[in-house]
């Protein structure tokens, strides 16, 4: 006999073909993904770079992080000089150093489906202002961290407020893919941008002094030259960034008391130069023209250098001051001074042992619920089709979260966890009104199921808004997901499952 489909179940066939492809399953697993490398480190002055795979260590194959922990924990033994062959799918890295490679792995992705901090590992630090803050200040504090993180591109940041038995209040950051060096070096440190003129401050960095500060712009922003020496390659950086008028009228004063010196160049420049501070520490001395001397110019090019073992070690090197020097004069200083307590890494091998539980014991409970299904019911069509209908809702919410880059975190899981409890429900109550002995159409019956379906869709949906903002946005992953969920159940799965069972009850 030949057998119709539905066009919701065509609906179904093609939702779980786009979301297969949005995963885009990948079977090549060999070697271990590099996420980021810590700048000025011995490896990366040589030119690694994050998104490298590693193939090889000293002659080590490397296929696994298992395989990476055991040949690093090989080569570096009681902290000697060692020469290391460095092997990835891009280049070889030869290179001496008494250290293991300051990087941070994972695992080469199976799909393209993004994990959070908990599963895909990453650097977690404790971090306490050195007075004690309150509630209000704190989330000013937490504001000012989490923009300075967004500016400087670091992505999955969760911060969130902390205390302890004794009342203390901590922040708590949490970055996946970072390396502990990343968060030292823009936590630890409140990143003071000071401009002086011999002892005299003439600016400072945030939106008080400075107005504009040119980024991704290469008109104004950039890498100007690269030169190779005895040591490697040194490039210089340069942007333009904008005072207002007060700083500005500030620094005319100051300049105006200034003699001017004639270069060997043949340009005249003023007695003293214009020196930048980022903590305290000197890390540029700009000569300032001559022209400039006591006037009012809210336009100054800020610049500064980088140096690595290779041209694109030192561009590199010189992005990435560039862009810490940005970071700062953008957001300023961190309102308090601040001391990280603890500062450690979660490791990826903890969310991969995570992942495989959840898969066995998502099994266990698919093959538990398709027993009890069978024995209520005894059809054992109906109890496979309840089992495929949750397996293609789990397939279409992953496809979903891997097209529109959703982060999959613990919450998310256990949001993908509660669909699946709430499609059972309601191809239960398909399968029930399917099975009642009234004198009615089959395609009344499904109308009626459909009723309570979207009753407690919609209750469901309702319930979950609050939790897009409870506890400060942490139930954010469970809240979408679930919603996700349901939409994709009530309006895909669910109709298809129905149609189904209109077919077997038909042949029956």
């Amino acid at each position: 006999m030949k057998v119709k489909l539905s066009w919701k179940i065509w609906l179904l066939i093609i939702a779980l073909i786009l979301s297969a492809i949005a995963i885009h399953p990948n079977f090549s697993t060999e070697g271990v993904l590099i996420k980021s490398v810590d700048f000025n480190s011995t490896i990366a002055n040589q030119g690694l770079s994050s998104g490298e795979i590693i193939k090889s260590i000293n002659g080590y194959p490397i296929n696994s992080i298992s395989d990476y922990s055991s040949a690093i924990s090989k080569i570096f033994i009681n902290n000697q000089s060692t020469k290391i062959n460095f092997i990835t799918d891009k280049k070889e890295y030869i290179y001496l150093d008494n250290i293991a490679p300051q990087i941070s792995i994972s695992a080469i992705p199976r799909t393209n489906i993004k994990m959070g901090l908990d599963l895909e590992g990453g650097a977690r630090a404790l971090v306490a202002p050195e007075t004690k803050l309150t509630d209000s200040q704190m989330r000013d504090l937490i504001a000012v961290t989490n923009q300075r993180l967004n500016v400087y591109g670091i992505s999955d940041v969760q911060i969130k407020p902390v205390t302890d038995l004794e009342g203390n209040i901590f922040m708590l950051i949490q970055v996946a893919g970072a390396t502990p060096t990343d968060l030292r070096e823009l936590i630890s440190k409140q990143g003071k941008f000071e401009a002086k003129i011999g002892n005299e401050t003439v600016f400072v960095g945030g939106n008080k002094d400075v107005t504009f500060v040119c980024r991704d712009d290469a008109t104004c922003a950039g890498i100007e030259s690269c030169d190779t020496t005895s040591g490697g390659d040194f490039c210089r950086f340069s942007f333009v960034i904008y005072l207002s008028e007060a700083a500005a009228q500030h620094q005319a004063n100051v300049t105006k008391t200034l003699s001017i010196n004639a270069s060997s160049s043949g340009g005249t420049y003023l007695d003293k130069t214009l020196d930048l501070y980022l903590d305290d520490s000197q890390v540029s001395s700009l000569f300032i023209s001559s022209s400039l001397k006591g006037e009012v110019a809210t336009k100054i090019q800020i610049s500064g250098s980088g140096t690595g073992a290779t041209r694109d070690a030192a561009i590199k090197n010189a992005q990435y001051e560039m862009n810490k020097l940005q970071t700062v004069l953008i957001t300023g200083s961190l309102p308090y001074k601040l001391q990280i307590v603890k500062l450690d890494t979660l490791s990826p091998l903890l969310g991969q042992q995570f992942i495989k539980s959840i898969l066995m014991i998502g099994l266990i409970s698919l093959i538990a619920v398709g027993i009890v299904v069978f024995v209520r019911y005894r059809k054992i069509v109906s109890s496979s089709l309840v089992l495929l209908t949750c397996l293609s809702e789990v397939i279409i919410i992953l496809g979903v979260a891997a097209a529109i880059n959703w982060n999959l975190d613990l919450p998310s899981i256990a949001g993908i966890i509660a669909t699946i409890g709430t499609g059972i429900d309601a191809q239960l109550v398909v399968l029930d009104e399917s099975r009642t002995k009234e004198f009615i159409g089959i395609k009344e019956k499904m109308k009626r199921a459909f009723f309570i379906i979207f009753s407690s869709f919609a209750t469901s949906c309702v319930s979950m808004i609050p939790l897009m903002w409870a506890g400060a946005g942490l139930l954010k992953g469970f809240a979408v997901t679930t919603i996700m969920g349901l939409v994709i159940g009530v309006f895909i799965t669910r109709p298809a499952f129905a149609e189904l069972i209109k077919l077997t009850e038909k042949q029956e």
